[in-house]
């Protein structure tokens, strides 16, 4: 920050209190990513707006010597009480993780946030906000220009695997592969997820018994890309699916 006082507005994707009442936030906002602390939050006004997932706009300060900012003031700008449920909660949680692995600290990403703000009004409002969260897990994905080979096998190079890479998450062909091939519907998610606009993947759901599948090759290939991403465990189709 070039001013030690600036004015942001952003969506909390990172909350964490500290013994001493602090509040440590991860805001997402079309100028980037930002951390700031309110310090002494817990017992103030500030912890009422710097909930997860809020829409605030914010004042913050920083010091010369400080790494860190500090809220001063925090207005409540917008808010999706239904991420609040079991249901929801969970895919929320994975995509806001996902954007604060994918999107640095003052990284310019406007279209960041509008895709991940687009991502959490769709969970929230869609009556399929699983379908809503795997499809814009990958549409993050994309954007970071993190893609899954799908046109070449991930080991051989021969080209149209069809077969799941269990360790890669990507595509194998049949020299290279230990399991049966993907369904059409799926093989089709995954070579045109990326590609195709928001609407006509959510439009073009695929079966509820093939997403297992689709999740286990998306968590593999964000855990060797990226690295851990510890909300899987809050995964109700993992739970469903006796997968964790």
């Amino acid at each position: 920050m070039r001013h030690r006082t600036a004015n942001r507005s952003g969506i909390v994707i990172r909350r964490r209190v500290t013994p001493a009442g602090d509040i440590l936030v991860t805001l997402l906002t079309p100028q980037g990513k930002l951390k700031a602390i309110a310090r002494g939050g817990v017992k103030g006004p500030l912890s009422s707006s710097l909930n997860l997932f809020h829409h605030v706009g914010v004042q913050v300060y920083q010091g010369p010597h400080n790494d860190l900012a500090s809220i001063k003031q925090a207005v409540l700008e917008g808010a999706l009480p239904k991420l609040a449920e079991p249901e929801r909660y969970a895919f929320a949680h994975l995509i806001a993780e996902f954007a604060d692995a994918l999107f640095q600290e003052g990284e310019f990403s406007e279209q960041a946030f509008e895709l991940f703000a687009g991502a959490l009004r769709g969970i929230s409002h869609q009556q399929d906000a699983e379908w809503v969260a795997l499809v814009m897990s990958y549409k993050l994905l994309g954007l970071a220009g993190i893609l899954p080979q799908t046109a070449r096998c991930a080991r051989c190079g021969n080209p149209d695997p069809i077969h799941p890479d269990p360790l890669g998450g990507q595509l194998l062909c049949g020299n290279c592969a230990a399991l049966p091939p993907y369904p059409p519907e799926s093989l089709d998610f995954l070579r045109g997820a990326v590609r195709r606009t928001v609407r006509a993947n959510i439009e073009s759901p695929v079966p509820a018994d093939q997403r297992p599948a689709l999740w286990r090759a998306l968590e593999r290939f964000v855990s060797v890309q990226i690295g851990n991403v510890q909300s899987w465990r809050q995964l109700v189709p993992y739970a469903e699916a006796g997968q964790i």
